[in-house]
């Protein structure tokens, strides 16, 4: 296990630019639905942004990631845009998935992204078909299935982590550790919360995740791991600032100081900038700067998608049929449009 970790001014500049990207993007989606203009379910990551940049830094797009519903930020960081993530949850023609997916439901095959996916705990027996994939095609690369501490308790996880064991497949099974499932403290939902220790025969470890850099080194480890000795359980503690979801306030079971104290003492964004500053690549005005230049451009990107058009009773037969073929119900030639999405 990695102990230490070496970077540069312009390593860390790339990772706060990404992580603000991400954060921004995610207030300006909190700003949206509170203004109608995103309706739905709705979960937000800010204040989980290392794991995310982290990830992505220890791997390529070449390594397979599956998720759950507070998906966004994955996105971004494989390859996809402000302007198309809320586009999508403002449910325009213009989003990622065309204003038919929303919120919940990203994707983008082409650089192994698989979602974005609204059932509690499903993406995990998926992620061990990605990781068997991966192996039967002798690919030099992993899946990365992530969940959040309440689907922890789902027993899908036990079955997908059985069959990944005896069959030595390259997967993580990741465990975003933000301490609240909805509306209530993980303790309260389950019997063990070291959720890093519950893969029997497959081994775990546990790692404070707010820091970008602990985050890429041991997500670097655990490749060559996965690839060599099959499944690894990570739990990686982090934080939420908002909600576990838009209609869970946040505040009825943790303090307001104790949120203050994660952003004055373990926000991931502020650890960067400190880097920055403490070793002389960067002053806080330019930090400073940075954030206005970020935050300036998705708000012209709001401001400009809410002009888009929604799309159209025709695109509901889209992506139904790559040919003619008889589906019950349906006179609408699935042929006489083309989709680039």
């Amino acid at each position: 296990m990695p102990m230490t970790a070496t970077t540069n001014k312009d390593e860390l500049m790339t990772y706060l630019r990404n992580m603000i990207q991400m954060r921004r993007t995610e207030l300006e989606a909190d700003r949206m639905y509170k203004a109608k203009l995103i309706r739905g379910f709705c979960h937000l990551y800010d204040g989980q942004e290392s794991i995310a940049e982290g990830m992505e830094a220890g791997l390529t797009w070449d390594d397979a990631i599956i998720t759950a519903y507070r998906d966004h930020c994955q996105a971004l960081g494989r390859g996809d845009t402000p302007y198309r993530v809320l586009a999508e949850m403002a449910q325009k023609r213009t989003g990622s998935s065309g204003g038919k997916g929303g919120s919940m439901h990203y994707y983008n095959a082409k650089n192994n992204f698989y979602g974005g996916n609204g059932i509690v705990g499903a993406q995990i027996p998926v992620g061990a078909g990605l990781a068997f994939a991966l192996k039967y095609n002798k690919k030099p690369n992993i899946a990365v299935t992530m969940y959040g501490d309440g689907a922890a308790n789902q027993g899908q996880l036990n079955e997908a982590a059985n069959m990944a064991a005896l069959w030595k497949l390259p997967i993580v099974f990741m465990c975003e550790n933000n301490l609240y499932g909805m509306g209530t403290t993980n303790a309260r939902a389950a019997a063990n919360t070291n959720y890093y220790m519950r893969g029997d025969t497959v081994p775990g470890f546990k790692c404070d995740a707010q820091n970008v850099l602990m985050v890429r080194e041991t997500m670097k480890w655990t490749k060559q791991f996965c690839l060599e000795h099959g499944p690894l359980y990570i739990e990686y503690m982090t934080y939420r600032y908002h909600g576990h979801s838009m209609s869970d306030p946040g505040t009825t079971y943790r303090t307001r100081d104790e949120i203050k104290h994660v952003r004055d003492y373990r926000d991931p964004i502020m650890l960067v900038k400190h880097m920055l500053v403490e070793n002389s690549w960067a002053t806080e005005k330019e930090l400073k700067e940075v954030e206005k230049e970020i935050r300036q451009r998705i708000e012209k990107d709001v401001e400009q998608l809410l002009k888009d058009p929604e799309p159209t009773p025709e695109d509901l037969y889209a992506h139904v049929a790559t040919s003619k073929h008889y589906i019950r119900g349906v006179t609408h030639d699935l042929t006489s449009h083309s989709y680039d999405l």
